[in-house]
């Protein structure tokens, strides 16, 4: 029997809503099919935004969405997508399937679907292909309130009112598709586009998150704190937030590897490149411990996920990929390790929120379905806004090759906002059970409810089966005396446990 050891009396950190952000790039059917409906389109739509998916995405409560890009944002120029939509550039998506992008989907239309998701907004700016004057002048388009030709050309468009831009990206990817920088080079344009980033409105801060590595790029990250941060640390650096991004290629970059057609070593050595996530955010936050002891400045793992080959028969340029059960493991590793790193983890964006990657929601015309993702998301979200306890797993190397062997189970645990506290575990067995006995110290269990997402590893929702993998009722959790509880977590499984305290 395995111990799962919790002592709630020690806090190890405040676990950011935004930990559970999404991301949604102008690329393949994200937005168009996916979030926005065009005119014309017979689907059941607020402002042009798709109420079967708004109302799912509503139920994970999305905290923040991330836009335009992605690779996109350094060649999106702003004011190609605002005023009427028959007046709007049209332009190629060079970098996603060489298809006419018309920009019927813009400024107005991101900040009504964040509006009618209730989320927080994270808008990257264009540093690749852009000029500082443009995204000074998007900045002031967006959250100037007064006399100004943004401001009037904002009110022309509709919009009187300015809104609240809550985080800002400075670039994207500047060290590949966003303008192959080195990063004391990157780093000196940060320092001067994000100067005219600036707080419009007294009292509100807008979030501004520097370019950070790609994976284990650690030379990007000494070099971009040492000529962003350290030069400057009056000013926290210029900076509130350094991205990552980190994607899981079971195969490898140039042959990924199928979603669905995988075997057991496919597996383990899915997972276990799901947990490098766990050494790279170790080792960047080292660097940045160097420069920014107090934490200022939050690591923001942006885009994240599972990327496959595209499935047969849809645009390379797409992304379009299946959701299984393996998938459904990344996620809930992936989300206790940015719980269990939440004092320097402050935002992650899985990438991306429909019909692309590992996507929460696919759709095909008026049909939508639900992925194993979206499922373990709708579990975790009682993390949201949680404190983190200081918890502890016991585990064992499991797996079919050295080189991919990888811990049985993942845990993280925290005390939620209503009281409760709640626990999330992962089985990477593919087909083994494991006993567990969890000990929270000092503490009176009074109740305790589950749920769990899993079965065997290739099982997935379509539209003709969408419920194949659904969130089930775990009700095999037994209650003994002194805070003790004991359970079998079934393999190839993600639960959640909310015990009453």
């Amino acid at each position: 029997m395995y111990k799962l050891c919790v002592n709630p009396r020690v806090h190890k950190g405040h676990i950011n809503p935004e930990i559970q952000g999404h991301f949604s790039e102008h690329l393949g059917r994200g937005i168009y099919e996916g979030l926005f409906v065009r005119e014309g389109d017979n689907i059941d739509n607020i402002n042009g935004m798709r109420q079967d998916v708004v109302k799912a995405l509503k139920e994970l409560k999305v905290p923040v969405l991330r836009w335009p890009g992605g690779c996109f944002a350094d060649e999106y120029h702003w004011k190609d997508g605002i005023g009427p939509k028959e007046n709007r550039k049209k332009m190629i998506n060079t970098h996603w399937g060489g298809v006419v992008e018309d920009n019927s989907f813009g400024t107005h239309e991101f900040m009504e679907l964040c509006d009618q998701l209730g989320c927080k907004n994270y808008v990257n700016g264009n540093v690749g292909s852009g000029t500082v004057q443009e995204m000074q002048e998007w900045v002031e388009y967006m959250t100037f309130d007064g006399v100004s030709p943004m401001a009037d050309l904002r009110e022309k468009n509709g919009h009187k009112s300015p809104w609240k831009v809550d985080y800002f990206g400075v670039g994207n990817e500047n060290w590949g598709c966003g303008g192959n920088m080195p990063p004391e080079y990157y780093a000196g344009l940060y320092r001067r586009y994000q100067t005219y980033v600036r707080d419009y409105k007294q009292g509100e801060h807008l979030f501004k998150v520097a370019c950070g590595a790609n994976v284990d790029d650690y030379n990007w990250t000494e070099g971009v704190m040492g000529t962003a941060f350290a030069q400057a640390p009056w000013m926290h650096g210029f900076m509130d937030g350094l991205s990552l991004h980190y994607y899981t290629h079971p195969g490898g970059w140039e042959h990924k590897g199928s979603a669905l057609e995988f075997d057991d070593k496919m597996w383990y050595q899915t997972l276990s490149k799901t947990l490098y996530m766990e050494e790279l955010i170790t080792r960047h936050q080292a660097i940045m411990d160097k420069y920014d002891k107090e934490h200022k400045v939050g690591i923001i793992v942006d885009e994240w996920g599972t990327w496959y080959d595209c499935e047969p028969g849809t645009n390379p340029g797409f992304l379009y990929q299946q959701n299984t059960i393996r998938d459904a493991l990344v996620a809930g590793i992936n989300l206790n390790i940015f719980n269990k790193h939440c004092d320097r983890v402050k935002m992650a964006n899985i990438a991306q929120m429909i019909n692309v990657l590992q996507a929460v929601i696919l759709t095909d015309g008026e049909r939508m379905i639900k992925t194993p993702t979206y499922h373990v998301f709708n579990m975790y979200k009682y993390h949201q806004d949680a404190e983190l306890l200081d918890s502890y797993v016991e585990t064992k190397k499991i797996g079919l090759v050295d080189e991919y062997m990888v811990p049985n189970l993942t845990e993280s645990v925290s005390l939620g906002t209503d009281g409760k506290i709640h626990a999330t575990i992962t089985n990477l067995s593919c087909e083994e059970n494991y006993d567990i006995n969890i000990s929270v110290a000092d503490t009176d269990l009074k109740s305790v409810t589950g749920e769990i997402v899993g079965g065997e590893i290739h099982l997935h929702n379509t539209f003709d089966e969408p419920e194949n993998v659904v969130v089930r009722k775990f009700d095999e959790v037994k209650l003994l005396e002194k805070g003790e509880a004991t359970l079998s977590i079934p393999a190839s499984s993600v639960i959640h446990l909310a015990f009453e305290i």
